[in-house]
């Protein structure tokens, strides 16, 4: 989906948080203030599209980085389970662990959804650009990751200007 130009959350302050990456290691929100961040949220370690989503953003990780920007990669898998997966697709991306939805709910992306006929609660695929003063200048709601490191990467020279 394209980028959202009236999500209620465009020009609110990025709620903060402090979770654990893959090693276990609490990463704060606010340690990237001075810098641009993507923020993404997606379903699941090692599913076919998140597994797009992970590898296209960490290859362009340098050129986000080149832009001042940190990537971030949120679901509510394990640490343990977000290191496997970062092992087995050879990423260094950042990936952050939410396994009780907290950031997930602060920014709207924990969603009824439905599969096979029944409703449950998950991970809406959704990615949030926040500049480095640490306000929400983009939004992307229910995203198609083939293609999106590089529709974010567009939107971010775009703010830069």
């Amino acid at each position: 989906m394209a980028q959202s130009r009236e999500d209620p959350l465009i020009g609110k302050t990025a709620a903060a948080f402090c979770l654990p990456d893959a090693d276990g290691t609490s990463i704060c929100l606010d340690k990237f203030r001075g810098k641009w961040v993507v923020l993404y949220f997606y379903p699941r370690d090692n599913t076919p599209g998140c597994t797009i989503e992970a590898m296209q953003f960490n290859a362009a990780l340098e050129k986000f980085a080149d832009l001042g920007a940190q990537v971030i990669g949120v679901s509510a898998d394990t640490s343990e389970s977000h290191q496997k997966f970062a092992e087995k697709h050879n990423l260094s991306i950042l990936l952050l662990s939410d396994t009780d939805h907290t950031v997930l709910k602060a920014y709207n992306s924990w969603k009824p959804k439905t599969m096979f006929g029944r409703e449950f609660l998950g991970i809406q695929r959704d990615t949030f650009l926040i500049d480095p003063e640490g306000t929400i200048v983009a939004v992307w709601r229910k995203v198609s990751p083939k293609g999106h490191a590089e529709e974010v990467k567009v939107v971010l020279l775009e703010k830069k200007k």
